[in-house]
């Protein structure tokens, strides 16, 4: 069964990004899972790369274990950040800045189980044409991991619910994830 962990980037709740990203989770089958955590919940303390130091990562606890443990369980993971300086937003960043601790965890086969998970990432800006650096971003994370990449829906939205407004977008989240239903 298809296991999608929602991962919210804002800094507010409610705001474009999780409406776009809340839309074209309508669209999933009935019956997959869907889960929600919004990062500004599960504050993440500075990330520490101790690689260099002659040690691992340390064993997670609190709110890292929660995500590290959410993100394993997944099959989808959904990135939904909206854009900010040309990129992902710094809550988003820090959980994926863990992702380089998770890698290098003794117990933690973190790279072989990213291998069977698709990554997909939902946006919104006030310019379509500004995304590159985001969609770049998750794009190479995926790639990294050898994840499967299901791609961004973009959306327009600067205003708490203007991303309604955006037909395209709102088009777009009908079938963004129907890619990974079809089967040959």
């Amino acid at each position: 069964m298809r296991k999608y962990l929602f991962v919210l980037g804002s800094s507010r709740p409610g705001g474009n990004t999780e409406t776009l990203a809340r839309k074209a989770a309508e669209y999933l089958p009935e019956g997959v899972e869907r889960r929600w955590l919004w990062l500004e919940d599960l504050p993440l303390e500075p990330f520490v790369d101790t690689r260099q130091l002659g040690g691992t990562h340390p064993e997670p606890t609190g709110n890292e274990r929660l995500l590290l443990d959410a993100t394993l369980d997944a099959t989808d993971i959904v990135i939904a950040s909206p854009l900010y300086w040309y990129s992902v937003s710094a809550t988003t960043k820090r959980y994926l800045d863990y992702w380089s601790g998770w890698l290098h965890m003794p117990d933690v086969p973190f790279k072989a189980r990213m291998r069977e998970k698709t990554l997909w990432g939902v946006s919104t800006a006030e310019e379509y044409d500004k995304s590159d650096s985001l969609v770049g971003s998750l794009y190479k994370s995926a790639e990294y991991l050898a994840m499967g990449w299901g791609g961004v829906l973009l959306g327009h939205g600067h205003h708490p619910g203007e991303v309604l407004n955006d037909a395209l977008a709102m088009k777009a989240a009908e079938s963004f994830f129907q890619s990974s239903y079809v089967t040959t």
